[in-house]
């Protein structure tokens, strides 16, 4: 039970400072307070704990699910996206000048679409157990 509660929180503090961030940063929403560099860091910091997270069920949780036939797509798909998530954040944090813009674009856009598929996911689980 801790883990998933682990995962869960990691997950939802690392989409809601992203979240936070892009309003602030990108669209211009309360850009005073929601695109500081406060809100990035701990964007940073949720981002590095949801991935602790996550290591620490991957191996029992896709085995389990991969085994039970149940939510490969959304499963599968969270996996993909948490892979592009991780690199795109490496990237923006290590990579070249030139394709910031690019990364920049790829991160959030692919951090939305995980949040819609990781809610999605839990969504059905519920909707399954009752």
């Amino acid at each position: 039970n801790w883990q998933r509660t682990f995962v869960i929180c990691g997950m939802m503090a690392c989409s809601a400072t992203g979240i936070m961030y892009l309003l602030g940063h990108q669209f211009q929403i309360q850009r005073s307070t929601l695109g500081t560099h406060s809100i990035l860091a701990a964007h940073g910091i949720a981002a590095m704990l949801a991935t602790l997270a996550l290591g620490s069920v991957l191996p029992f949780h896709i085995k389990a699910g991969y085994k039970s036939k149940k939510q490969w797509h959304s499963g599968f798909s969270q996996l993909g996206f948490l892979a592009a998530l991780i690199i795109s954040g490496a990237l923006l944090y290590y990579g070249p000048e030139e394709l910031r813009d690019a990364t920049v674009n790829t991160h959030w856009i692919t951090g939305l679409l995980f949040f819609i598929i990781f809610m999605g996911h839990g969504v059905i689980k519920l909707r399954n157990k009752a």
